[in-house]
């Protein structure tokens, strides 16, 4: 038995089987486990979307469908590993496999990173200019913005095929990545200049002004409804109020993304500076980034009312849609057990 063991892991070529076999399958379940998550979670987020028009009447709702797609593209890309570990023959080379696995999923994360950037920018915007924004967002240039973001993030991480450096360690579960693609400071330090940095700036200038401006508000708000108790002061407040309980969704969804990346990051200007690397940091950093994509649908069901409306409205057409057919199925038996037992006809 142990040589059956040992042979399957010499002529395996995945850098994860140097931890043992054991230690690979603990390994592997976890990321079939993150890849279901992911997939499942975003598909509910996006069907949710599409069943409750409420929530498009926020300019935001473009980009976090956007991130929602993307994370569901993060998903799918996941099964490339998974399959892998599972023993399924690769259709084209390791090589060529995990460069193109290692750039697609860094090319899907820049573009949440930057979708939270500008959904920031949204809400600077709808607080600090409110009777111009409508003519200032409009739906049209909210298509050209999703689509600078999808060009941008490819254009970031291009230069990876060029021999430049490598993206990130999430190709890192094929052995010619995690031995024959190293880092490269100078790229890294690109990627920070280009992308980590100017996204974290902005979220962080964005919703400092944002509650800032908002505390001001709800202050000359309580201050105009001490001297004077009139309609218009409590329908400022509640605007003032819903604006702050807006923003602080979005901040949570903000705040979560960059905890989850921010010891990924941390660790991958180390390795790339110092050189040293070290298989279980790199994998627990990156596997530990990839989880974002299933916490953002979590946070967003879980703060905002309309989408656990929309969402009760998925799951109670779908509870219909399955009793309408065990009643077209078998209508006889439905019938027979009556309004105690069964379903009403």
């Amino acid at each position: 038995m142990n040589s059956t063991l040992d042979g399957n892991q010499s002529s395996h070529s995945f850098c994860l089987l140097a931890f043992g076999y054991l230690e690979t399958v603990n390994f592997l379940l976890i990321i079939v486990f993150l890849t279901v998550l992911i997939i499942s979670g975003n598909i509910i987020v996006i069907f949710v979307f599409h069943c409750a028009p409420l929530l498009n009447h926020h300019t935001t709702s473009y980009f976090i469908q956007t991130m929602a797609y993307a994370d569901l593209l993060v998903g799918v890309s996941c099964l490339v590993p998974s399959l892998s570990l599972l023993h399924h023959p690769l259709p084209v080379e390791e090589s060529l496999t995990c460069q193109v696995f290692g750039f697609v999923v860094s090319v899907l994360k820049s573009v949440s990173m930057a979708s939270l950037a500008c959904i920031s920018i949204d809400r600077y915007i709808a607080i600090t200019k409110p009777l111009t924004y409508n003519t200032l967002v409009t739906p049209w240039r909210l298509r050209l913005c999703i689509f600078l973001i999808w060009l941008y993030s490819t254009l970031v991480f291009l230069p990876s095929f060029f021999h430049w450096g490598k993206p990130g360690y999430h190709g890192d579960v094929f052995q010619w990545c995690a031995e024959s693609w190293h880092t490269d400071p100078y790229f890294t330090l690109f990627i920070v200049m280009m992308l980590y940095a100017p996204a974290a700036l902005i979220v962080c200038f964005t919703y400092f002004n944002i509650f800032r401006i908002c505390q001001q508000h709800t202050k000359e708000i309580n201050e105009r409804q001490a001297r004077f108790s009139s309609q218009s002061g409590e329908t400022g407040e509640v605007q003032a109020c819903s604006d702050k309980r807006y923003a602080m969704v979005l901040f949570r969804i903000t705040s979560v993304f960059y905890i989850l990346w921010l010891p990924y990051i941390i660790y991958f200007l180390l390795e790339s500076s110092t050189g040293h690397s070290n298989r279980f940091a790199s994998f627990l950093t990156t596997w530990l980034a990839i989880s974002n994509s299933f916490c953002n649908c979590v946070i967003y069901s879980l703060s905002n009312s309309v989408f656990q409306r929309g969402l009760k409205r998925l799951s109670g057409a779908m509870c219909t849609s399955c009793a309408s057919q065990m009643v077209a199925k078998d209508p006889y038996t439905v019938r027979s057990k009556g309004p105690l037992n069964g379903f009403h006809v």
